[in-house]
Order: structure tokens, then sequence, then C-alpha cells
């Protein structure tokens, strides 16, 4: 309860500073001023406050170094959702000190609305697969500049016989065969030596990741779930982290940003698109799981293209939801996903309850 403690402390973090508001149980402010951001100063300024006292900083980026100084200053540490705060206390005029006032108001009266701080594990996980998104993005943004060259030559590529990968070794062969500019066959050549260069990045980041996860059971469970490999059961628990702290799918769901918004007025419901909130990481690669797993499992695929009526992209988004349900109730169950045969037809099966 916020009354058990002495002191509460907003925190408005930023790059090189944060601001601090100290606040007593009554709410009157004891100290307040901006700090540099290093574990020294900050345990200066908080010296005479740190016994039984309680800290909020919002969920900003990096704010793992400030929660974590922080945790060894304070007693309790809370980590706040920026989206939430804002809705709940905007403010038309803004300075760090009154953001910091704000989160220190809010902390004493008990009503941040928090944000989930993952365990350290699960953090350096995070920062893992990150890295490999980051270079597999990079990858296909050089991938297509050399695709943007292969097409300012159109009479030569349409006597070739274009292979599926342009980047494979029969695509290669191909690039190389263009009669292309000087300036031209440098950019291939570079961007070449460029995507060759990444690849090992991305092994060498796999490699990392592999070693972290060796022994997780959770990425062993998330497998046997059709469409989910490797790096998808890797990168879905580590978002998760805790599968308890989820009520239900649906708040799994919700979580995830794989649900409709909402609009109600004058006893009508609409939904609409997803709500592009929540979880990005956990939504697309719920989203991204969907081709495989269509392309695997017969029921999803027929589920897909009876929802694909109504559009291709609200078909993908159902089949995401069905994906995410089943990594739910694998997860909380701990038990694999079970493909069961009836009169000789594969059916899926969920581990507890009907696919919903």
């Amino acid at each position: 309860m916020p009354a058990s403690y002495d002191y509460h402390i907003g925190v408005d973090y930023h790059k090189s500073f944060s601001h601090l508001v100290v606040q007593d149980s009554a709410g009157k402010t004891l100290r307040s001023g901006r700090v540099k951001n290093d574990c020294q100063s900050l345990g200066s300024f908080l010296e005479r406050y740190r016994e039984n006292s309680h800290a909020v900083v919002e969920a900003t980026r990096n704010w793992m170094v400030m929660y974590d100084w922080l945790g060894d200053l304070c007693d309790d540490v809370v980590l706040a959702h920026p989206l939430k705060v804002k809705a709940i206390a905007d403010a038309k005029i803004k300075t760090d000190k009154i953001d910091a006032t704000v989160l220190a108001h809010l902390l004493r009266a008990d009503l941040i609305p928090q944000a989930w701080a993952p365990g350290e594990k699960a953090r350096e996980l995070r920062i893992a697969l990150r890295e490999r998104m980051f270079y597999v993005r990079l990858r296909t943004m050089v991938k297509n500049r050399i695709v943007t060259v292969f097409d300012r030559y159109p009479e030569q590529t349409a006597q070739l016989k274009k292979p599926s990968d342009l980047f494979g070794k029969a695509g290669r062969k191909q690039l190389a065969m263009l009669s292309v500019s000087e300036i031209d066959r440098i950019q291939i050549n570079r961007g070449l030596d460029f995507i060759s260069d990444i690849d090992g990045r991305i092994k060498q980041s796999e490699a990392t990741i592999r070693a972290m996860t060796k022994t997780n059971g959770n990425v062993r469970l998330l497998k046997t779930i059709p469409g989910i490999g490797e790096f998808f059961a890797r990168l879905i628990d580590a978002e998760i982290d805790d599968i308890s702290r989820f009520r239900d799918a649906k708040k799994l769901a919700a979580y995830a940003g794989l649900v409709p918004s909402t609009y109600s007025s004058g006893g009508k419901t609409y939904h609409g698109k997803i709500i592009k909130q929540g979880n990005k990481w956990l939504r697309w690669a719920f989203v991204e799981a969907v081709a495989p797993a269509v392309a695997a499992d017969p029921q999803l695929r027929s589920q897909y293209e009876h929802l694909k009526f109504r559009g291709a992209n609200k078909a993908r988004v159902a089949i995401a939801r069905k994906l995410l349900t089943i990594a739910f109730q694998v997860l909380r169950d701990q038990r694999p996903y079970e493909r069961r045969g009836a009169n000789g037809q594969e059916r899926v099966s969920l581990p507890t309850s009907r696919l919903s």
C-alpha cells in the first residue's frame, strides 16, 4: 500500500540527466532537482530518502538503466506505462519538473498504470533478438537496392530466367551476366559483399541466442505449434516472459495488440481494425507465423481459406489470434501442442479447451 512508504520518488528520465521529485506521505515536496545520469549522483541526491522509499520511472527508451539504479537505492520501483500515464495526467504545460511531480503524486495515490518489467535474463534475450532483427532488416534494405539496379535493365532481364531467389547461387549468376554501367556494377558487387557480411553477423547473433535459450523448456513447447520455428519461439517466450501475468488468452491478445478497436455509442457497438498498440514484436511474430502455419496445418488452412472471403488481412489476423491462443494454453499448461488423428483424419487439438 502507498501509505506504508515514507518517501515517494517521481523520476523523469532522459538520455543524459533526469529530474527527480521526492514527496512525503502528505504530498509535500521534500526535494526536487536535476541529476546527472549515473549511479553515484543518483545515490547522493536520494541519500536522505532511501529508507522506506519507492520510486517510479516511465518505460521509455533505455528505461532499464534507471530502473536498476533505483532498484539498488529504493525499497521498491514501479515501471509506469507512458501512454496510460499521459491519458490520466495530460497537461498543457509540460516541463521535466511537472512530469516528475505528476509521477510522484500518482505513485503516492497508488494510481500508476504499471508496465511489465521483465527479469534480467528476459531483458538480455530481448536485446539479442532485436540485434538479429536489426541485421535482417538491414539485409533486406541492401537487397532492395540491388533489385532496383537489376530492374533498370528490363531488356536484358526479360531474356533471363528469373530465379526464385535473386541472391542465391542461381540469382547471383544472373546478376553477374548483366551488362551494366560501371557504377551499377560497383554497387551490385559492394551490395553482395555487404550481404555476405550481414549473413555472417546474423549467424553469430543466432549462435548467441541459441546459447542463451538452450535449456529453455518454453521454447521447446512453443516449437510444437504450427508455424512457430526456432526464432519465433524464442521471441514469443522472451516477450511474454511470465505467462501467469495474463489471466486468459484475451488478456494476452490485448497485450499483443491482436484485438479489434471498438467504438460504442447510442447502444451500438462497432469493431474496426486491430488496435496497433501493445507489444509490436509479439504481434509481428504471430502474424508472420500465419503463412508457415497455414501451409503446414490442414485445419488452420481450411479456417484461413474460409475467412479469406472477408479479406486476406482479416483472415491473417484471425489465424494469428488462434496461434496466440494456442501459445497461451501451451505455456499455461506446460504441455506440447498435439495433432491427434481420428479415423485417419488429422485434426488440431488444443491442450485443454477448444480453439476460439
